[in-house]
């Protein structure tokens, strides 16, 4: 079993994966959305106000996903021990659940309708789904590469 420091470590990798590519996610569903409307959004502008995103908005989506994965990956590793041959669905699937979660409550609390434009869509929660589902297996994936090799 991987120390606890390193298990931090993965659970950062972690976080990061699932907060990046669910910023990256968020802002291309909003452009999208304003490309619909008419509105041009030539390359230079996706990349920019992507780079803004992943500046602004992917700190906001990484308390969500934390909170989610501080629940879900423990879970998950319990589960994995008693069905290993299953242990890459169960990651696979409490990292969406994490993310699912987690933007549920946010919806719930906050006062306005919802905390994340991708989430008004089953698409665009479909995809923040999957950006979780990526994080958790990358934690898993380090967390066993760490683990010494059982008899």
């Amino acid at each position: 079993m991987p120390s606890k420091s390193r298990t931090l470590l993965y659970f950062l990798f972690a976080v990061l994966l699932t907060s990046v590519l669910g910023a990256v996610l968020q802002t291309q569903f909003n452009l999208a959305s304003l490309q619909a409307l008419g509105a041009p959004v030539p390359l230079t502008v996706r990349l920019h106000t992507t780079g803004l995103d992943l500046l602004g908005f992917s700190p906001t989506f990484a308390v969500l996903v934390i909170l989610g994965f501080i629940c879900a990956l423990p879970v998950a590793s319990r589960f994995s021990r008693a069905w290993p041959s299953g242990r890459w669905l169960l990651f696979a699937l409490a990292g969406a659940l994490a993310v699912r979660s987690a933007l549920a409550l946010a919806n719930a609390l906050l006062p306005m309708p919802t905390l994340i434009a991708a989430n008004r869509s089953l698409g665009g929660t479909a995809g923040l789904m999957a950006c979780g589902s990526l994080g958790a297996l990358l934690f898993a994936q380090l967390w066993r590469r760490a683990a010494p090799a059982q008899p």
